[in-house]
Order: structure tokens, then sequence, then C-alpha cells
């Protein structure tokens, strides 16, 4: 059974910065592409970034140059590098792959920027 699991995700003031990972149970090169979204109250879930290769990565407007999307085929991982979190920031974030044709999500990991 695939499984995608995420962590990291917590309180944090504004400004600060997060890591976020996803751990697959299958190699992470078989998922194209993996990516991250995320869904706060009331919206829609929003692709954060995306990542099909070392060299295509695509991110959301909203979040480029504060996120960074980075991958470990030895770990099986995928990571979300989050700086200059902003306060109205208040979302849960999932991990996605995508592995023969068949899209996965993970249980999502709440992160909060708040003081």
């Amino acid at each position: 059974q695939v499984r995608l699991v995420e962590s990291g995700g917590g309180l944090v003031q504004p400004g600060g910065s997060l890591r976020l990972s996803c751990a697959a149970s299958e190699t992470i090169s078989s998922f194209v592409p993996m990516a991250w979204f995320r869904e706060a109250p009331g919206k829609p879930r929003e692709l954060v970034a995306n990542i099909a290769s070392a060299n295509t990565k695509n991110y959301a407007e909203s979040v480029k140059g504060r996120i960074t999307i980075s991958s470990d085929n030895a770990k099986n991982t995928v990571d979300l590098q989050m700086n200059s979190l902003k306060p109205e920031e208040k979302d849960v974030y999932y991990c996605y792959g995508r592995r023969m044709s068949t899209g996965y999500w993970g249980q999502g990991t709440q992160v909060t920027a708040s003081s």
C-alpha cells in the first residue's frame, strides 16, 4: 500500500521558518510529480510547489522566493523549506504524489504562523 506521511508542521512566529518533510513508502523517483498543497479554512486546496526532477520545480507565485521544494532519493523524502512565514498563513499542508496514473495524498500537517 502506497503511503505518504508528512511531518514538521507546528506553530512558528511570523517571519520564522519551518521545514516540512514527506516520507514515501515507495521510491520517490516513481512519483511524477511530487508536490505540496495547502488548505486554509474555508478555502480550496491550492498547489504550493511541485517537483518532477532535480531540475524541474514549480512554485505558486505567492510563495516564490520564500519556499523551496527538494527531494532526497536516498531517504525517499520530499521536503518543503518555508521561510518568512506570514501571519495569515494558517494552513494544513498536504503531500501529494502521482504514481502509475494514481494520485496519493498524505494526511496533512498543520502550519500556523502566529505571535
